[in-house]
């Protein structure tokens, strides 16, 4: 998709600052002047597998990340799927345990080609269409429908760059799993000229298989792109959501549902 040599040695040769917060979760923030054409600014959240670590979905009225991460007891949290900015619902399939929530809308079938279902310590991300939804019957946990989907069992699975969704650079958030089974929440901001340009869908899959990503699901992006952690500096938002047109942590658009890791 036309990522270049250089850019995966940039990845790879970056400064990643590192933090190792409580329970083993750790927070990992890089700051790179050239990477797909501009600067960009990226922050993944490293979760081990942990008898004490479980993971949520949390669904709210229209609250920032921060707000409902605290509400829940989260230790980490990344924003969730798409959503209705007005009304306050999922646009793609939420289910928690027995209950359906909401439903896929037929026109982003498209773009919704993967899930996360999360369950006590276990995180899978799996495909997703419309068929797949009509039959699921999984009654246990809980499942967000999200996408595209960008990797399966290590390989690129994603390929359309005729979308402007996905062709064009904007703040992105997304979830991944490695071989090691470690779970990753990872922002890339933008938006913000200078600081950060943001990243296409094919420049995110490039930089979460560089990571070491096995599978990997693209979230909501955009002006949802959050990243928290407990104990954090200022409101434990450790991106720069770019809500208020500056490059700092106070830009947090409300959002209806995040995927959080608590300690049990």
């Amino acid at each position: 998709y036309g990522q270049t040599t250089s850019d995966s040695i940039a990845i790879v040769s970056a400064h990643w600052e590192t933090t190792v917060a409580s329970d083993g979760i750790i927070h990992k923030r890089a700051v790179i002047s050239d990477l797909y054409k501009g600067p960009q600014y990226i922050n993944l959240i490293e979760i081990p597998s942990s008898r004490k670590l479980h993971y949520d979905i949390a669904i709210s009225e229209m609250k920032q990340t921060s707000l409902i991460s605290k509400e829940h007891q989260a230790l980490a949290s990344i924003n969730g799927s798409f959503y209705n900015m007005k009304e306050g619902f999922s646009v793609c399939y939420l289910g928690k345990g027995k209950e359906v929530v909401d439903t896929t809308e037929n026109n982003l079938f498209a773009r919704c080609t993967g899930a996360i279902h999360v369950h006590k310590k276990k995180v899978r991300i799996l495909p997703w269409s419309k068929d797949i939804e009509t039959k699921y019957k999984q009654k246990k946990g809980a499942t967000l429908a999200s996408g595209p989907l960008l990797m399966q069992d290590g390989a690129c699975v994603w390929n359309d760059e005729n979308d402007s969704f996905n062709s064009t650079k904007h703040p992105r958030s997304a979830i991944f799993t490695t071989k090691e089974k470690k779970t990753v929440f990872i922002t890339v901001d933008g938006r913000r000229k200078g600081n950060a340009t943001g990243v296409s869908i094919a420049e995110l899959t490039h930089l979460i298989r560089i990571l070491g990503g096995h599978d990997a699901l693209n979230l909501d992006g955009g002006g949802s792109t959050t990243l928290w952690m407990e104990g954090a500096s200022e409101n434990g938002v450790l991106n720069s959501p770019s809500d208020n047109g500056k490059f700092d942590h106070q830009g947090e658009r409300k959002i209806p549902n995040i995927i959080y890791v608590y300690k049990h």
